[in-house]
């Protein structure tokens, strides 16, 4: 009946201020808005916890002149799922997903786009796993 979704603290080598925060909203969001279940600071029934492992750019499509036409931001994330009506239920895995920008564009002005983009398939993968058997 209760769930509690803790902060996804961000332990990544490179830290974007707002990413641990619209991660975790969405999460919270997802829950609330798609189930009957009732968000509870701690102890919920159905717990989630989880942390940002990776967030990096890497260059993706090498054209002629040894350039990258495009850069892929990836996104980790490592959480665990406790289920106290049914332990089986339980899980503890690493969702990474990723999109890709045009090069020449600069990240800070692309950021925030791609990672709303990023987290709401983070999102989808972190509550579908969890209800999947509901």
């Amino acid at each position: 009946k209760t769930i509690s979704i803790q902060y996804f603290e961000n332990q990544s080598d490179f830290v974007v201020p707002t990413l641990s925060e619209s991660l975790t909203t969405a999460v919270k969001d997802r829950f609330t808005s798609q189930t009957s279940l009732v968000l509870v600071k701690n102890n919920g029934d159905l717990q989630i916890d989880g942390v940002i492992t990776e967030y990096k750019t890497t260059p993706q499509a090498i054209t002629g002149n040894e350039t990258a036409a495009l850069t892929r931001l990836t996104i980790s994330v490592k959480v665990e799922f406790v289920n106290l009506i049914e332990p089986d239920k339980n899980y503890e895995t690493t969702f990474t997903r990723y999109t890709e920008y045009n090069s020449s564009q600069d990240l800070a002005n692309v950021q925030d786009g791609l990672i709303e983009i990023i987290n709401e398939i983070l999102v989808d993968d972190i509550f579908n796993k969890a209800v999947v058997n509901w």
